[in-house]
């Protein structure tokens, strides 16, 4: 460590509350507030930022312990302030009282301390003890066998899978049976990085996916509908963390949760009469999950003009707005994909693994965490007269009359 540090010596460090760092209380999106985990992490990073001018090459400084008061709260968008300021040098300990502000009003107080180590060590030290056997997401790989499946379908070719959504006379929506065999699938895709390369999604019949069941909706309760929704987004995400480059083949209609499962893969081929959209908003909510994905995709401009609008995209719009990588005919789709999946399988496997693990890395954590705010949206409207009209609307195959308020 440096010479000069003293006690007095302090820092500060100003943050934006983002999605990712708030919690929702009592399931009401009104009540989304700066979480205590968060408070305790800026205040943290405050100290890290007052030890950083005196480390010396090859160190870095880790908590090692904290003790903090959570005085009040601050809400989605509000600029927050984090301070420390050294009480005490034990050697290469550091301790600090720090404090979080949110503009004048203080709304956390406590201790904090630093220990200054060797970067080398602490590399070592992860080596001997990290490792999450390669969990995605929440699921956890499974190397058996394949499991049997009734809404899915898995047919292996030279170490590329297509799988298949099976609920053709539903177009396959997804409902809870679905939910449930597709966690399974990426968990044993995830558990089989050797055995399967590349992985084909696709849908049986004339649609790729028309998105969540809706006629399910009425029979779940708002717990059940909540965690369904976040076990979905969970899902979708974990695609992108498969050791796997995965290609969506969309053949047909991609709506709502079927369109986020397409734009959740690393790459989508459509066919010219594949359309897109996000719907949820025609039937009086808005999406659960994905938003930022799409957001990411085709900018802030077109997500909106898609959620706000609820109208369909062709496939030709969908390759212009970025949306899509490609758009064949209809019957060269799975042929095109396989394609890529053969030049993906002459590439070096591990070269490609890590290529596709730090392109999604970069997009940093808010679209991995956003879809919590997302949800708490959705149930919200889920509670309100319109989306009981849009749902009725939907099952009585009619045109929805909203109250307009």
């Amino acid at each position: 460590m440096k010479p000069g540090l003293s006690t007095g010596h302090s820092a500060e460090l100003i943050w934006i509350v983002d999605p990712s760092m708030t919690i929702t209380l009592g399931g009401d999106a009104r009540a989304t507030v700066f979480s205590t985990p968060n408070m305790i992490l800026l205040m943290e990073r405050a100290a890290r930022e007052a030890l950083r001018p005196y480390l010396a090459d090859g160190e870095e400084s880790v908590g090692t312990e904290v003790s903090i008061e959570h005085l009040g709260p601050a809400g989605l968008g509000d600029t927050v302030r984090g301070t420390a300021r050294v009480t005490m040098i034990d050697g290469r300990r550091v301790h600090f009282d720090v404090q979080a502000w949110c503009g004048s009003r203080e709304i956390g107080r406590g201790r904090h301390s630093r220990a200054v180590v060797p970067v080398d060590r602490l590399i070592e030290n992860l080596g001997k003890v990290s490792g999450d056997g390669g969990q995605v997401m929440n699921l956890m790989p499974q190397t058996g066998p394949l499991p049997q499946l009734q809404t899915i379908r898995v047919e292996m070719t030279d170490r590329v899978a297509t799988v298949t959504l099976n609920r053709p006379d539903s177009l396959n929506a997804v409902n809870l049976q679905m939910t449930a065999e597709f966690e399974q699938i990426v968990a044993w895709l995830a558990g089989h990085p050797k055995d399967v390369r590349v992985v084909l999604l696709t849908g049986a019949g004339e649609a790729f996916c028309a998105g969540d069941d809706v006629k399910e909706l009425p029979l779940l309760t708002t717990e059940q509908a909540r965690q369904l929704s976040l076990r979905q987004a969970n899902m979708y995400l974990a695609l992108e963390r498969l050791p796997q480059p995965v290609i969506s083949l969309v053949n047909g209609v991609a709506f709502g949760g079927g369109c986020v499962a397409a734009y959740s893969t690393d790459l989508r081929l459509a066919a010219f009469n594949a359309r897109f959209a996000m719907p949820e908003i025609r039937l009086g909510w808005p999406p659960g999950y994905g938003i930022a994905q799409l957001t990411a995709l085709v900018g802030k401009s077109r997500a909106l003009e898609m959620c706000l609008m609820g109208e369909s995209v062709s496939a030709q719009q969908a390759l212009e707005w970025g949306l899509v990588n490609e758009v064949v005919p209809a019957g060269m789709l799975v042929r095109r994909g396989r394609q890529i999946a053969d030049r993906m399988l002459a590439m070096p496997a591990e070269a490609l693994r890590r290529t596709k693990q730090l392109i999604h890395q970069d997009e940093g954590s808010l679209p991995k965490v956003t879809h919590r705010a997302d949800t708490e949206a959705y149930l919200r409207c889920l509670e309100l007269p319109d989306a009981q009209e849009g749902i009725s609307a939907f099952v009585q195959k009619r045109a929805a009359r909203f109250t307009g308020q």
